[in-house]
């Protein structure tokens, strides 16, 4: 996966006014210089923090932000209002401005000089009521955005900016995306459907559908040598079951595996596409399928829905953009079945052949089996256990009048046994506060079956994108209650209906 911060950058602005003189201003631009400078450094801000000149009247503010929405490098603006910068200079600025917004209140100086405290040192340094100004403004305009308090050495802080930044970088990608749906939506089924030009203008993603055999097309395309290396990768990298070895019975069937890969990453390099979609009951001429050619492609970095579900595809790309860097990783996922016996309640997680083995650290199997689904050849596919710890699961719903995340933070835990008899990639998690808990709220909530699973991401990122697009965001944790999230959900539905107008 390309690295998506490479060459990219947050803009830091920095607001004041002509009133103090050249003096003063200097020591803003220097010590906003050394701010910006604090969280560039940071390991846990992974993209450029760009410092720009100081801000002092409105035109400049203005112009700011126009040159922000119109450089494809700008992933976001971090404001600081480092003395006292009228907040009416900002009006025009801050409605004009298209990238997302984090507010830091901040100062130069850790500690007080206390003993030196004179009023050259005051009116120098006023951020403490010159960023409550600008907050009011940016309320009273309904500006969202993201508030970050504390000094910028601060790890808590550098966290903060870090995961507003990962959820900039994924809205950036959102916006540019391009997602291939190949053949339309598993029939009969409502929560893969969704409106794609509401979705075009919400996340800025371009959705639209390919015949299948246009795929068959770019597989029948693959040369063998291009498939004599492939296949020779997968060697290197797994373990390999006998039957798909060199001298395997069923090597061919690896062979084709391999020829789909290649044809799949043709069509979509060839389109400009980060994500896709495919739907087993419409395979056109494909022998198999894809399986291990889109366990691999996610592991690039690809969205992926199954079975036409292109807000999960969409889902996917964020979280892989977001967590791009950090341990873990993050797949499409599927709620498939619970343990209930009483204290080891928990879920099993899968989805037929197409989970991400970013999931793992261990050296995935490679295997061929059948499957009693598609009416296709037995397919490859890699086979693995989730690696425990820490994750969160994000489904996405459309409810008519706006699109709904929810969320549910959840712990990735060994199975009580052994599956042998289960030849797929799987999770097992314990959902927080606890299974019945979770499953109520998930289903009040309509959330969908499909998800992304990440291992690499905290819900803050999470928070900040739904802030970001505008959209909702519920999430489920340790603090949840049933009558609560009901009641935040009812409360939800009369906010988003207000503000997207009656």
């Amino acid at each position: 996966m390309r690295d998506p911060f490479a060459g990219n950058e947050i803009w830091f602005l920095t607001g004041s006014q002509d009133l103090y003189g050249p003096e003063t201003l200097q020591q803003v631009a220097e010590q906003s210089q050394q701010v910006a400078g604090y969280l560039d450094a940071a390991d846990d801000v992974p993209v450029r923090i760009m410092w720009k000149p100081v801000l002092k009247d409105r035109d400049a503010i203005r112009r700011a932000a126009l040159d922000a929405n119109s450089d494809d490098r700008c992933l976001g603006v971090v404001a600081w209002m480092h003395t006292f910068s009228p907040a009416k200079m900002w009006i025009l600025g801050l409605d004009a401005l298209r990238k997302p917004l984090l507010h830091l209140h901040t100062q130069a100086n850790v500690e007080l000089p206390w003993a030196d405290l004179d009023m050259d040192f005051m009116n120098l340094n006023q951020a403490a009521h010159g960023d409550r100004e600008f907050g009011y403004l940016a309320t009273r305009l309904a500006i969202a955005r993201k508030t970050v308090v504390g000094h910028a050495t601060s790890p808590l802080v550098q966290a903060k900016v870090g995961s507003w930044a990962r959820a900039a970088a994924g809205w950036h990608a959102v916006q540019q995306l391009r997602l291939a749906r190949f053949g339309d939506n598993m029939r009969n089924v409502a929560v893969t459907e969704g409106d794609k030009t509401e979705a075009e203008l919400r996340f800025g993603v371009s959705v639209n559908t390919w015949g299948v055999n246009d795929l068959v097309e770019a597989v029948d395309a693959a040369s063998e040598a291009d498939v004599d290396a492939l296949v020779a990768e997968y060697d290197t990298l797994y373990d390999v079951a006998p039957e798909l070895g060199k001298d395997g019975a069923r090597r061919d069937s690896l062979r084709y595996g391999a020829r789909i890969e290649l044809g799949l990453r043709s069509f979509l390099e060839a389109g400009g596409f980060e994500a896709f979609t495919t739907n087993f009951e419409d395979l056109g001429g494909l022998r198999q399928l894809p399986g291990l050619a889109v366990q691999r492609l996610m592991a690039d970095g690809y969205g992926f829905g199954a079975e036409g579900d292109w807000k999960t595809a969409l889902l996917v790309r964020a979280a892989k953009v977001m967590g791009y860097g950090l341990p873990g990783g993050a797949s499409l996922m599927e709620d498939y079945t619970y343990e209930l016996s009483p204290g080891r309640e928990k879920i099993l997680g899968a989805h037929m052949l197409e989970i991400c083995p970013s999931l793992t650290t261990a050296r995935p199997r490679l295997e061929i089996h059948p499957l009693g689904i598609g009416d296709r050849e037995d397919p490859v596919r890699l086979v693995f256990d989730t690696d425990p710890g820490p994750g969160l699961v994000v489904a996405m719903s459309d409810l008519r009048d706006r699109f709904r995340l929810t969320a549910n933070v959840v712990d990735v835990v060994p199975g009580d046994a052994e599956l042998p008899n289960l030849p797929v990639a799987r999770a097992v998690w314990q959902p927080h506060p606890d299974l019945a808990t979770s499953a109520e709220c998930w289903l009040t909530a309509g959330a969908a079956h499909h998800t992304v699973l990440t291992t690499a991401l905290e819900p803050s990122v999470f928070e900040d994108l739904a802030e970001i697009a505008g959209v909702e965001l519920a999430i489920i944790d340790r603090d949840t209650t049933t009558r609560g999230f009901a009641k935040e959900l009812r409360w939800n539905q009369a906010y988003y209906r207000l503000a997207g107008g009656v």
